[in-house]
């Protein structure tokens, strides 16, 4: 989201919700690192989580048993009652059938909660 559509996403997230402490898994980051050796927009929007992921709190998957990534931001995301942060259709609709609300992007400009 930041690369694509320039928006803070810490800024904006605090002003959605307040104080925050960020995590990023550690599947996360690995994919994120695979990705960031691709050329043009993908792999320019992969440094870019990079350079955020060094803000966040990085939480080792051995406790998770799940083996996808997205699996694990779900586990996550359900085992710590936590808020995620994604675009991702397929993610948003598994989060919301575990009771999990997700925060996305809204108009390409602002971000919002969303809870079903």
């Amino acid at each position: 989201m930041p690369a694509q559509f320039q928006i803070d996403l810490f800024d904006e997230l605090r002003m959605l919700i307040g104080a925050f402490d960020p995590v990023i898994l550690s599947g996360v980051l690995s994919e994120l690192k695979g990705l960031a050796c691709a050329k043009g927009r993908d792999g320019a929007a992969a440094r870019c989580a990079l350079t955020l992921a060094e803000k966040c709190i990085l939480v080792p998957d051995t406790d998770l048993k799940t083996e996808s990534v997205d699996a694990q931001v779900i586990e996550y995301a359900v085992q710590n009652k936590c808020l995620v942060v994604t675009n991702d259709r397929r993610v948003r609709d598994a989060l919301f059938a575990q009771g999990i609300g997700v925060i996305s992007l809204r108009n390409q400009k602002k971000l919002e909660i969303l809870r079903r």
